[in-house]
């Protein structure tokens, strides 16, 4: 039996375990298996490896997708770009090897909704999904900033920081935080909302909820909102296709 499954910490809420799952039901797959592996500290990652028989690749989520890089033997030329891996690949001599197929799944997404206009964006947030998204964007020639809690080297703004004519200006803007996850959906990133217009894009990485309170506020002001459900998809069967490479 092949054992897939995803890294990270707090993940019972996770759609990768339920999508694979179907994914295997309905294409008749069934030599393969997918399991959380929930961990407290990525001390552990190790030890996942070496007691799991028959574990041939990994999705990796928050908080590791940074700090599981130390632990590869390689990391793909485009995830040592972004500085960030989402996806493992266990070869058959026991390599591992990195991964990002985030920046996929996110460009793959947004491109059907740009228009000519957008040419700015604000990344809010800095962990290892933000690099992706901010790896993607400049590939399609629009300029970022990242937004932060406290403003230092490479970082736009911060939140306090961030005024209304800075969000008229970036026409686009990604929620890469946990902000507003299941179960705390009354959350959202602390932006000036009244400055947003039906010439944006909100796009939040969060799938659970459908509609979170980051995208509730961009539709009341006509913006054009997306959640994370397809990029997730995406990124999910660019990850099966890496894991059966030859």
């Amino acid at each position: 039996m092949n054992k897939l499954g995803l890294l990270g910490k707090n993940i019972s809420y996770s759609f990768s375990k339920s999508y694979f799952k179907k994914k295997f039901e309905d294409e008749d797959i069934h030599n393969t298996s997918y399991e959380n592996f929930d961990i407290e500290s990525i001390d552990l990652f190790p030890s996942i490896i070496k007691k799991t028989e028959g574990l041939k690749g990994l999705n990796v989520t928050i908080p590791y997708k940074e700090q599981v890089i130390p632990y590869l033997d390689k990391v793909n030329k485009k995830a040592k770009a972004i500085g960030a891996v989402n996806t493992i690949r266990i070869t058959k001599k026991g390599k591992l090897v990195g991964y990002n197929t985030d920046c996929y799944g996110f460009k793959h997404t947004i491109k059907p909704f740009l228009k000519s206009h957008h040419k700015n964006a604000l990344i809010l947030g800095t962990g290892g999904a933000s690099k992706a998204i901010a790896y993607s964007l400049k590939e399609m020639g629009i300029s970022y900033q990242y937004v932060s809690r406290k403003l230092k080297k490479g970082i736009g703004f911060s939140y306090d920081t961030l005024q209304e004519s800075d969000v008229e200006n970036h026409q686009i803007i990604i929620n890469c935080t946990p902000l507003g996850t299941f179960p705390n959906v009354d959350d959202c990133p602390n932006i000036p909302y009244g400055a947003i217009s039906k010439n944006h894009i909100l796009f939040d990485l969060i799938y659970n909820p459908e509609e979170t309170t980051f995208l509730k506020q961009g539709k009341q002001n006509q913006a054009t909102t997306i959640n994370g459900l397809n990029m997730l998809k995406l990124q999910a069967e660019k990850a099966w296709s890496i894991w059966n490479l030859k």
